[in-house]
């Protein structure tokens, strides 16, 4: 198999990953780099007025929602007075289907969330522990560093520059991820046997002796 070809087969395989045939995947992977450049672009804008302006989410919410309306609501009296056509609005209306859509498809995800809480609070999962312990402090390291938006925007950025970045330089990081991959399970085998076992044997015979 020729070097073209692997590199193909490594393409289809990241663009299955990211839904086939779906546009996301073709705008995370740079496929349409237009529409890719312009996201980009539109985020850093955005990032920036917020930075500059000092508007919260709320603030920036309310803000255009009241002018949105206020030029609707306008342009409608105005056009009743004239005679001129009413703003060209859609119907708005969430169909009873797809808010049930909406409701299985969250529960099933609070769900999923809840069994591996109720197994990580009953000792059940020592490595879901371990990867959610990690998570959570990551989460609090990086939340004390920066600002939400700041956040969002890098997390978009992240997007929609290491897919693509994966599937250029997909051996060179399958390589390095293999070893840091052994590294870690062999961390992780250490922590299990010289904490989580230990806590767990305490636990035992201290229900034992009770």
């Amino acid at each position: 198999m020729g070097s073209s070809e692997k590199l193909s087969n490594r393409g289809r395989e990241i663009h299955q990953i990211l839904g086939g045939g779906l546009a996301v995947a073709d705008v995370i992977l740079w496929r349409q780099k237009n529409l890719t450049v312009g996201i980009l672009v539109v985020a850093l804008a955005v990032w920036v007025v917020f930075e500059i302006s000092g508007y919260t989410l709320l603030s920036l919410f309310s803000s255009v929602f009241f002018l949105l309306f206020t030029i609707l609501f306008l342009w409608a009296k105005s056009a009743a007075i004239l005679n001129r056509p009413a703003p060209p609005l859609p119907h708005f209306h969430l169909s009873e289907e797809t808010v049930n859509e909406a409701a299985n498809t969250i529960r099933g995800h609070i769900n999923v969330v809840l069994s591996v809480s109720e197994d990580i609070a009953h000792g059940r999962d020592s490595r879901m522990f371990v990867k959610v312990a990690i998570s959570l402090l990551m989460i609090s390291v990086i939340g004390s560093l920066t600002d939400f938006f700041t956040l969002c925007y890098t997390c978009l950025v992240i997007v929609l520059t290491v897919p693509a970045l994966c599937e250029r330089y997909k051996d060179c990081i399958c390589r390095y991820g293999q070893v840091w991959h052994r590294k870690l399970q062999h961390v992780y085998v250490r922590f299990d046997e010289e904490c989580v076992t230990k806590v767990h044997k305490w636990i035992l015979e201290t229900k034992k002796l009770n």
